[in-house]
C-alpha cells in the first residue's frame, strides 16, 4: 500500500486555537498547496478569517518570473489584499502588521540556503517579534531529506539576502525545523511566538 506524506496545511485541525477568530495573514506561493493541489490561500480564505496576503518571489499564484520585482495588489481569487515582500521592500511595514494577529507561512522548501523563501520566513519572524505576533509555520518535507548536510558555513564579508546566516549549505531541516533553529538559537534576534504545524 503506497504510503504519503500528511502536510501541515492538511492538519490545520491543529492550528484551530491558534487561528480561530483571529484575523490571518498568509505568507504563500505557488508551492503551497495540499495533497490535491489545492492552494493554501483558497484553503484558509474557506475556514478562517483571511485579512491579509504576503507575496514574496514569484508571488502569490506564481505569476512572476525568479527574481521579478513582486507587486502589491488584490487576489483576483479571494479578494484579499496582497502586500509584496520582494518589491520595494523585504520587509513588513507597520501597515501590513496591523492588518493581521497571527501569521501564517506555507511555502515549500528545497534543502539550500540560496533559496529566498527561509529569508522572507525569517524577515517576517523578526518583524512579527517587534511587534508581538504569532508565527505559524505549516510544515513541509525537504526535498534534500533530513539526513545530508553539506557545504561550508556562510564566511565574514559574504553575507547577502540569500546567505544571511551561518547555516550549510545543504542544511538537512524542514522549513518549521530551520525556523525553529533561527528562533531557539538566537539567529533572529529576539525570538517570535512560533508554532510548528507538523507534518
Amino acid at each position: 500500500m503506497a504510503r504519503r506524506v500528511v502536510l501541515g496545511v492538511e492538519t490545520l485541525a491543529r492550528a484551530q486555537t491558534l487561528l480561530r477568530g483571529r484575523r490571518v495573514g498568509l505568507i504563500t506561493g505557488p508551492t503551497g498547496v495540499d495533497g490535491r493541489l489545492r492552494a493554501t490561500v483558497d484553503i484558509l480564505a474557506e475556514i478562517y478569517d483571511l485579512r491579509a496576503l504576503f507575496a514574496c518571489e514569484h508571488g502569490i499564484r506564481g505569476a512572476v518570473q525568479a527574481g521579478g520585482h513582486v507587486e502589491s495588489e488584490v487576489d483576483a481569487e479571494t479578494g484579499v489584499p496582497v502586500f509584496s515582500l520582494y518589491g520595494a521592500s523585504r520587509r513588513m511595514t507597520q501597515q501590513m502588521l496591523d492588518a493581521f494577529d497571527v501569521l501564517v507561512y506555507d511555502i515549500q522548501d528545497v534543502g539550500a540556503r540560496f533559496y529566498t523563501y527561509l529569508y522572507t520566513l525569517s524577515y517576517a519572524m523578526q518583524d512579527c517579534a517587534r511587534a508581538g505576533k504569532t508565527v505559524v509555520v505549516l510544515d513541509r518535507p525537504n526535498p534534500l531529506g533530513g539526513r545530508k548536510v553539506e557545504g561550508p558555513l556562510v564566511q565574514d564579508g559574504f553575507f547577502s539576502f540569500v546567505s544571511q546566516y551561518r547555516i550549510p549549505y545543504v542544511y538537512g531541516l524542514t522549513c518549521g525545523e530551520l525556523a525553529m533553529l533561527l528562533n531557539g538559537e538566537g539567529m533572529i534576534g529576539k525570538p517570535c511566538n512560533l508554532h510548528v504545524v507538523a507534518m
